[in-house]
């Protein structure tokens, strides 16, 4: 599927129709790709990397003489498996290869970039702004529920309503950023590679559209940066949490042992059954030793709230 962008606007062509002094577009399959590389003037090392694509990020950029290849990952807004597209530029030429477009959702924002600005406006430099753009469309709003979601951790945290999920919640929002962290930096990857411009193919003063691009991909960068730090701060937090609660359980033990440890010393003591002992023979013996554990029971406790043990 190839477009052609010309002064009454974008239309179909064949790949046999393309016309270089118009900027095209297309988005085809691996298999299309194997039939179509050397018409369109690729090496067939692009070919074979598209075919064996790994589906690891950052995977690097190939400047070749009249073209530049590199494979991208995409993220899916459902958090379902990414999506893995290969991008061929050539001045006048942009050409996405369906490596795994698992929903459509690539091929989708692809045809959305097509459609964004009249064709007499569109330059390539600017229509693959306008697909990285569709990329990150909506990544903000996740961005800013994963920052509402940490902020009701902390919530937790401070007001000690935590469940047993909470711990496993904060690794789930540390992995998908650092995902996300490393889904950035690829991109931030190509635009700087395309933006040296290395084998010339693009127009110089046309390449402010990949910087504007780059600042907003920079901006959530810096906010996945910052969300993870959080939730660093947040892990650390709240295994002081369970450590001052540890504390307290072993304080109160430790308090708990200290009134009580003074009635096994009165049970060992009479618990050795000497015969001289005249409280065995005493009427009101068992009494006694009765009072004697309330009264040194009640002089403990009252040592202990004057020292604030408890």
């Amino acid at each position: 599927m190839f477009f052609a962008f010309t002064e009454t606007g974008f239309q179909t062509v064949e790949p046999e129709e393309i016309d270089e002094t118009y900027l095209t577009a297309g988005y085809v399959s691996v298999e299309e790709l194997a039939s179509l590389y050397v018409r369109l003037g690729f090496d067939e090392s692009s070919v074979r990397a598209c075919r064996n694509a790994e589906g690891f990020f950052r995977s690097g950029v190939e400047a070749h003489r009249d073209y530049t290849f590199t494979e991208l990952r995409i993220l899916n807004a459902d958090e379902g498996e990414d999506d893995r597209i290969a991008l061929f530029l050539r001045r006048n030429l942009i050409l996405v290869v369906d490596i795994a477009d698992w929903d459509g959702s690539t091929k989708a924002k692809y045809l959305a970039a097509l459609e964004q600005d009249p064709a007499g406006a569109v330059c390539c430099e600017k229509l693959l702004s306008a697909f990285l753009g569709q990329l990150l469309a909506g990544d903000h709003m996740v961005m800013e529920a994963m920052e509402n979601l940490l902020s009701e951790k902390e919530e937790e945290l401070l007001e000690s309503e935590i469940d047993r999920e909470f711990n496993a919640d904060l690794l789930r929002l540390k992995k998908l950023l650092s995902k996300r962290h490393t889904y950035y930096a690829q991109l931030l990857d190509v635009v700087d590679a395309v933006g040296e411009n290395a084998n010339g193919i693009f127009v110089e003063e046309r390449l402010f559209y990949l910087d504007n691009t780059a600042k907003k991909i920079q901006r959530l960068y810096e906010d996945t940066d910052s969300l993870r730090s959080s939730v660093e701060h947040l892990q650390d937090a709240y295994s002081s949490y369970l450590d001052i609660k540890l504390n307290n359980t072993m304080k109160l033990f430790t308090v708990l042992t200290s009134i009580f440890f003074p009635l096994t010393i009165i049970v060992g003591w009479y618990g050795m059954n000497f015969q001289s002992m005249p409280e065995f023979t005493w009427k009101y013996g068992y009494l006694y030793v009765i009072a004697l554990s309330i009264v040194t029971v009640w002089v403990l406790i009252s040592i202990g709230r004057r020292k604030k043990w408890f």
